[in-house]
């Protein structure tokens, strides 16, 4: 995607990137941070505000006790220690999108910090990325002209500069927005911004003790985009320095078409915010008896869930992944496993025959027509050997074709599987009849020629002949002519 010319191999090895990630998470509340505005995406513009959220006079904020337990439970999510008291500030500064001038949101006291998430690294191995501090605000507007945006409430996540690489960053952003889902706090849509990601990276010379000036890559709205952002920006810095040049300290935009990012604005001077205690609001007390509360909401969260599951269903850490990609997956899949017969047939179905065929049908697994109740009645029919490997295809693919569940195609195309020994029998002899080459194979005593007569005494019977009673009684007729021989 890059527009630069590739550095050697050689030149990109003797730098070391520094990447630090600042990301906005909109909170799931009803009403807005400090105002009892409805908190929803669109609508017409500016039906969603009121004086408190535009600053107009005389109007006093309240703090949306929701929106602080749905914050606590975030920055525990990502092991982050409370403050027990922390405290709103005014962020001065103007922009169009900022009707009041300012932004209430957290400075010398935050909400949480010291925080924490595992990635795995270019190795495999876990990294650790510390997280500096999770804080509460309100956002902005989208526009000046349309404030709908304005109060709605934010959690900003600042990680420590711990990040190496842009595929690091990439697990980083992908663990994160899981853990957020899995406690409900946001639905982390980036395209309507309820999730959002700023990327400060440097490069330095390895070895190096000293960060180099690092540049500012705003909003970017995937964390596709982000990587390749990523990789765009630590080439061009690497290029201005070879070059003799000096990075310059900046805010910068990624145009995905191009493939490049483009100067937004110099930050060569810190911005002075005048920060200042918010006098309308006291500070903010997360007691321990609160924070006991919310944090007994607390979910079994993603890379624990996928621990237990490997080891308690005996499943490999990738189809771990699968089963625990959403938490409501992850929940009604422990639910029809646990209810079938045998938990790691359910497993199977799933990861050889549903995945492959949402893959085709271009769906996701929550808009699966067959639902996981579905699976564990088929993976329960297959272990009591009334469904064949090909019914039980053939079944999921009429599934498939028509938008409905296993339940229902069973019942209407019931598939008659033969378990009369003697029909069975009959279809064996001849068979057998037909393939005098083969039985002598089994006769000299090449035993696999059996799995030749199953084959085609399946084909024979539709595919509706009992597979275990077929496996039996064909190796009970070629042993018995082995004994006559």
């Amino acid at each position: 995607m890059s527009t630069m010319t590739a550095l050697a191999p050689e030149v990109l090895a003797k730098y070391q990137p520094v990447i630090g990630l600042e990301v906005h998470v909109q909170l799931l509340t009803e009403t807005k941070a400090f105002c009892g505005c409805i908190n929803r995406y669109g609508g017409e513009p500016n039906t969603h505000i009121c004086p408190v959220c535009l600053g107009l006079p005389g109007a006093l904020p309240v703090l949306n006790r929701h929106a602080v337990e749905l914050a606590v439970l975030a920055a525990r999510a990502i092991n982050c220690e409370i403050r027990q008291t922390s405290v709103f500030s005014r962020k001065n500064y103007f922009y169009p999108d900022l009707p009041k001038g300012y932004q209430i949101s957290q400075f010398d006291q935050p909400l949480a910090e010291h925080g924490w998430i595992d990635v795995p690294d270019a190795t495999g191995a876990t990294k650790r990325i510390g997280i500096t501090r999770l804080h509460m605000e309100e956002d902005a507007g989208k526009s000046l002209i349309d404030l709908n945006r304005c109060g709605t409430p934010l959690i900003e996540i600042v990680s420590e500069p711990d990040i190496r690489t842009p595929d690091e960053a990439f697990e980083y952003l992908t663990r994160l927005k899981e853990i957020l889902l899995y406690t409900g706090v946001s639905d982390c849509n980036m395209e309507e911004g309820s999730l959002r990601c700023d990327a400060n990276v440097s490069v330095m010379l390895k070895g190096a003790s000293k960060f180099g000036t690092k540049a500012e890559v705003k909003n970017v709205n995937s964390f596709r985009y982000i990587r390749a952002a990523l990789e765009y920006e630590i080439e061009r810095q690497i290029e201005v320095l070879e070059s003799g040049g000096r990075v310059v300290q900046e805010s910068r935009l990624w145009n995905n078409a191009e493939g490049r990012t483009y100067s937004m604005r110099s930050k060569e001077q810190a911005h002075d915010y005048r920060y200042f205690p918010e006098p309308d609001l006291p500070p903010l007390v997360v007691g321990q008896e609160w924070q006991s509360k919310i944090c007994a909401e607390l979910p079994e969260l993603p890379e624990a869930r996928r621990a237990r599951m490997t080891a308690e269903y005996e499943i490999s850490h990738q189809d771990a992944m699968t089963l625990t990609a959403s938490r409501a997956f992850a929940d009604s899949f422990e639910q029809a496993a646990r209810a079938a017969k045998n938990p790691k047939r359910v497993v199977s179905l799933i990861t050889s025959e549903l995945t492959g065929r949402l893959k085709a049908a271009g769906l996701e697994l929550e808009q699966s027509p067959v639902s996981l109740s579905g699976i564990a009645m088929a993976a329960d029919l297959a272990e009591s050997g009334e469904l064949s490997s090909k019914m039980l295809k053939q079944l999921l693919d009429s599934c498939f074709a028509e938008g409905k569940d296993f339940a229902e195609t069973y019942e209407r195309d019931k598939p008659k599987q033969i378990s009369d020994a003697g029909a069975i029998e009959a279809m064996i002899d001849e068979v057998i009849a037909a393939n005098p080459k083969q039985v002598a194979q089994y006769i000299a005593g090449k035993k696999t020629v059996a799995a030749f007569f199953v084959g085609n005494v399946m084909r024979l019977s539709k595919g509706q002949a009992n597979p275990a009673l077929l496996n039996e009684l064909v190796a009970k007729k070629l042993d018995a002519l082995s004994a006559k021989a």
